[in-house]
């Protein structure tokens, strides 16, 4: 067993804080160049079996293992796209670095900006436009179940034609949200004060 000659990120289960991440790259000889995503730890060569076999007990357990291309552009930073219910309220763009050559050095801070951040209008738009409402499709759920806050962090995808960045989904956070932008609270407020006002038309009598 060997992946591709294309580098490969591999998670098991939910992976946090670099826990449980891969960069894995094939070598000649059978051998994978296995990197983990946590701190200062050294790259490892091992056959991919071995690395699985690893790694067994918490497959079997249910924790899944995802394996995804890995992303050239990962070091021009993760998006991070703060949501109330169905409408983006704010972005956090971070440097990150845990799968880089340990010499790119520790990761920037997030940055955070509102939701007119020009930089990102084209991922607003999609995720109000066409990801939001087919996730909830998807999974049969109702735009008023939404968490008043959540997100869903984004890495750079190859750029189209026109130069344009597309972005590639890592996960979505519907817990431990905070710190979140300046811009956020009143958005936040305003989505709980419809829905107070929704239950509350729903609790009246006909």
């Amino acid at each position: 067993m060997k992946v591709a000659i294309a580098p490969f990120a591999f998670t098991i289960g939910a992976g946090y804080g670099g826990i449980g991440v891969w960069k894995v790259t094939a070598l000649s000889g059978g051998l994978e160049d296995v990197l983990s995503a946590r701190g200062a730890e050294p790259a490892r060569r091992l056959s991919l079996t071995d690395f699985l076999s690893e790694w067994r007990v918490e497959t079997e357990a249910g924790g899944g293992l995802v394996d995804q291309p890995f992303q050239a552009r990962h070091l021009d930073g993760m998006v991070r796209c703060y949501m109330s219910g169905n409408k983006v309220v704010g972005f956090g763009h971070q440097l990150v670095r845990a799968l880089a050559d340990r010499k790119a050095g520790p990761a920037g801070p997030r940055l955070y900006s509102g939701p007119g951040d020009d930089r990102f209008q084209g991922l607003r738009t999609s995720m109000e436009n066409d990801w939001t409402p087919g996730m909830v499709r998807l999974l049969g759920l109702e735009i008023s179940t939404l968490p008043v806050i959540w997100d869903a962090d984004f890495l750079l995808g190859p750029k189209t034609p026109d130069g344009q960045d597309t972005y590639v989904l890592c996960e979505i956070n519907a817990s431990s949200v905070f710190p979140i932008p300046d811009e956020a609270p009143d958005a936040l407020a305003d989505t709980l004060i419809c829905r107070l006002k929704a239950a509350e038309r729903a609790r009246r009598p006909a």
